[in-house]
Parts: C-alpha cells; structure tokens; sequence
C-alpha cells in the first residue's frame, strides 16, 4: 500500500508573513523635520509681534484720535518786487498761523525755514521767526509765525515768464509760492515722543498785493487768506 503522507519540504514556512525589521530613518530627515518646527513657531510668533503692534497702534489712535496741523497765511506786506536786469528786487513780511487742533497731543516745532518761489525759480530762503525758533504749541491752541524776505537774486526768466512778471506788475499783485520746511515732535503729557519725528512740507500759494504806501509797519490783507497744504511726509 503506497504512503499517502506528503514529503516535507526543508526550510519552509506556511504560517503569517512576518513583516521586515523596521529600517531607522536617516539623520538628515530629523534635521530637516527640526528646522521645519523652529521655523513654522517663528513664523506664527512673527505674525502674532505684528498683530498686537498693529492692534496697540489701532488702540492708541483710537484713544488720542490724532490730527494734522493746520497752517494759515493772514497777512502780508510786500512793498518792493522789482525784476530788472535779470535780478528781483523784493522786500516782503508773510505772518503766518500754526493751529494744533489736538486734544491731547502738544507739538514741538524746530528750526522752522521758508523758501520763497517766483515762476518755479526760488528767489528767497530764511529762518521763520518763532520763539528761539523752536517752540512748544500747546493742544488746541493756535501761534503766530512771521519770515521777512528782503534783498536781491538773480533769477533768469525767459520771455514767458517775464510777460507773466509784467501782468502782474500791471494789477499789482504777485503770485509767489511759499513752502516751509521744519521738524515737529508730539509730547503726550508728560512724555515727549522722541524717535518718531515728522518733517513735514508746507506750501503756500498766496497771491500778494503790493502795499503802494510803501511802509513797513502796514499789513494788507492777502486776495484770499491762505490755508496751506500740509504734507507730513
């Protein structure tokens, strides 16, 4: 009778499979997994920086509301502006007035200085007078300022610019442009906002009238009393 048992094969295994050993992961992927995490939490720390400076400025200017200054040309005293021979003959008083409408902010006002323009070309350039030049204007109050423009400069007009001279020579008031340049720092309280100063540019287009009495101590009024345009910037 033939044996019906199987042979046995040597070696072999018919029971579950059995996974290979885990191999360990390289280095330089936990290097680069490390770098990837320092990197994702200064990321969010940077953006949440930002968040709370723009939220304490928000908060900050919610509270002190802040506003431009304002700045006026009441009056002039022009009583020479001769171009003859290439050269402009002038002698003219501007008053202005600085108006801080802040409630609760003061401003600092340094050096301030005026250039005066005649068709586009600058003629005259000087300090304004105010108190030792820099001064201290309190919240909602509103100061005087005055620059005296007196001399001579040669100011080489073309044909244009000379028949523009001699129209308003013939009605007696001039179109002169008038920018001043200084620095302003804010004092909240008792603390003076150092480091974040201003230097702002303020222009004035004035059209003035030529004081025939030819006096110094008489002011005319300008055709328009003036507000200037303030640029912060």
């Amino acid at each position: 009778m033939a044996d019906n048992k199987q042979p046995q094969l040597n070696g072999g295994y018919y029971g579950p499979a059995v996974p290979p050993p885990a191999q360990p992961r390289p280095r330089h992927n936990q290097s680069r997994s490390c770098c990837c995490c320092l990197l994702s939490f200064f990321w969010k720390l940077l953006v949440s920086l930002i968040f709370l400076a723009g939220f304490a400025v928000l908060i900050f200017f919610l509270i002190i509301q802040p506003h431009a200054f304002k700045f006026y040309v009441n009056e002039a005293n022009l009583t020479k502006f001769d171009y003859t021979n290439n050269t402009l003959h002038y002698n003219m008083v501007l008053n202005f007035t600085a108006r801080n409408p802040n409630k609760e902010l003061n401003i600092y006002y340094d050096k301030v200085e005026a250039r005066a323009f005649y068709e586009g070309s600058r003629f005259a350039n000087v300090d304004v007078i105010t108190h030792m030049n820099s001064f201290r204007q309190y919240k909602k109050s509103s100061d005087p300022m005055s620059g005296v423009f007196l001399g001579q400069q040669l100011l080489m007009l073309n044909n244009d610019q000379v028949s523009e001279f001699n129209k308003d020579k013939s009605v007696e008031v001039y179109d002169i442009y008038v920018k001043l340049y200084f620095t302003i720092r804010f004092r909240l309280g008792n603390v003076i906002l150092n480091g974040i100063d201003f230097h702002p540019k303020i222009k004035c287009h004035l059209k003035v009238p030529l004081n025939s009495k030819n006096t110094t101590t008489t002011f005319t009024r300008l055709l328009v009393p003036t507000k200037c345009d303030v640029d912060l910037y």
